[in-house]
């Protein structure tokens, strides 16, 4: 097996710009364990943490939760900043280490076109990249069953 072009790592550095919170629209999948570090930082139950900041998106024939957004695309949780930066899901903790944007050079390039923080900043090694990746494996979103609902 080759190794990944980012062997020798990556540079990123969040600018604080808020446009992976903020202005278009998008997905912010949850795990058990998101969903569960949001009910402490809420303060809500489940059935009311559901109704409140989540919506089911299908894709690709699966039934994800994901968080809601705003009318203006602004995630659910954001007011000025993260509400709930603390007990953020992991995909928010993880970015821009997503299977998808480390999957080849020209991902990674692209991505440049929307976030300023990436090929600047600290260096994160190959080791800690493989570590995000490997998080979301050990850590999977929620997936509903065709006539399942979220408790």
């Amino acid at each position: 097996m080759s190794e990944p072009f980012y062997k020798n790592g990556l540079r990123f550095e969040c600018t604080r710009c808020n446009a992976c919170c903020r202005y278009e629209p998008g997905y912010v999948f949850l795990s058990e364990r998101d969903i569960e570090r949001l009910l402490a930082a809420t303060g809500t139950d489940r059935e009311e943490f559901l109704r409140l900041y989540c919506r089911i998106v299908e894709i690709d024939g699966e039934r994800l939760i994901s968080l809601k957004e705003k009318a203006n695309y602004d995630c659910v949780f954001w007011d000025g900043g993260c509400t709930v930066y603390a007990h953020r899901p992991l995909q928010c903790r993880a970015f821009p280490f997503w299977p998808g944007n480390v999957s080849s050079r020209s991902s990674w390039k692209s991505l440049t076109a929307s976030c300023p923080g990436v090929n600047r900043g600290k260096l994160h090694s190959r080791e800690e990249i493989e570590e995000w990746l490997a998080a979301r494996v050990a850590d999977p979103v929620v997936k509903l069953n065709a006539a399942e609902e979220p408790e």
